[in-house]
């Protein structure tokens, strides 16, 4: 027997200030495939810390064809909500019980709160906490006016058509799609053509520069991955600012590439806080401490601004 499997498991644990996990705890997750990235356990966890919550919120691994069975197994569990992250977002769609009007206008799940009907049943209403991040982080870190905006979007999934109907929607001029898969692509431009008709929408790379490049693929998550934007049809030089929703790694080819193009440059830290801060409103009723959970995303994701530990002062020698 190894005697000293607690004792490793307790020193592994980190040091959040909250107590320990008892059978009062309430759980929230994030599912995803991959999730092993995700920086949202540090940001939830220290916004439970901050107002004295008994709650933990976890990171789950779960393959598109397990997701609805996961979400039920949340809700047989009394979980509080979970959030959810490629590729589940559009899928969750027909998964849950009731969709909040979020959800519909932006046609995506990313937040999940499970409630207790009249009849003690417990239902999962799903929300949409990212088109409006997507906006106030645009306006944050680049300070880019979508009015009247030329955008080239990257990716029509479900971030990729969160993104294009919120853009659509704050009365950008023209909208250049572009997916691998073309009829994505026509698909999510033939939609905000009906919605927003005076939104110029194109599935082709623009010919002359845009104010915005916006990547809204996973493309840059894994070292390995390709570039998501086909310089021989646009190159980066052409964009006056360059937003990658990809918050880890924190600098990207893109935005690496983009730097170097000199762009104006941001990655998705913003989107994740705003996204993050409106789901714990949700869940807990509770205004969010969006500087405490910005702070922990900040060392989650810059380990460097980790403020390193102070030494001990040297013991005074007995004359």
């Amino acid at each position: 027997m190894d005697f000293m499997g607690p004792a490793r498991y307790k020193w592994r644990v980190p040091k959040t200030g909250q107590s320990e996990i008892n059978g009062a705890t309430r759980i929230c997750a994030v599912y995803g495939f991959p999730v092993a990235h995700s920086a949202s356990p540090a940001m939830h966890n220290a916004a439970f810390a901050a107002l004295g919550l008994n709650w933990r919120y976890i990171a789950c691994e779960v393959e598109l064809k397990r997701l609805a069975e996961a979400i039920e197994g949340a809700k047989v569990m009394n979980f509080v909500g979970l959030n959810l992250t490629v590729p589940h977002k559009l899928l969750a769609l027909e998964m849950v019980d009731q969709l909040d009007p979020s959800a519909l206008r932006w046609t995506a799940v990313n937040t999940i709160k499970f409630e207790k009907d009249l009849d003690g049943r417990v239902k999962a209403v799903g929300f949409n906490t990212d088109a409006d991040a997507i906006a106030t982080s645009l306006a944050e870190d680049l300070k880019v006016k979508l009015p009247g905006a030329k955008v080239l979007l990257l990716g029509a999934g479900g971030a990729g058509r969160t993104a294009a109907l919120k853009l659509a929607s704050e009365g950008v001029a023209e909208l250049f799609l572009v997916n691998r898969t073309q009829s994505k692509a026509d698909e999510l431009a033939a939609e905000i053509q009906r919605q927003f008709p005076t939104v110029n929408v194109s599935t082709t790379y623009p010919a002359g520069a845009v104010d915005l490049l916006l990547n809204a693929t996973s493309l840059g998550l894994k070292p390995e991955d390709p570039m998501p934007l086909d310089e021989a049809h646009f190159p980066l030089k052409h964009a006056r600012a360059v937003y990658d929703m990809i918050y880890r790694p924190a600098e990207t080819p893109l935005l690496k590439a983009a730097k170097k193009a000199k762009c104006k440059t941001a990655n998705g830290l913003g989107m994740l806080l705003h996204q993050g801060a409106k789901a714990f409103e949700i869940w807990t009723g509770q205004p969010a401490p969006v500087k405490e959970m910005r702070v922990a995303l900040e060392r989650e994701i810059y380990k460097s601004l980790v403020p390193a530990k102070a030494s001990r002062p040297k013991a005074k020698k007995k004359a």
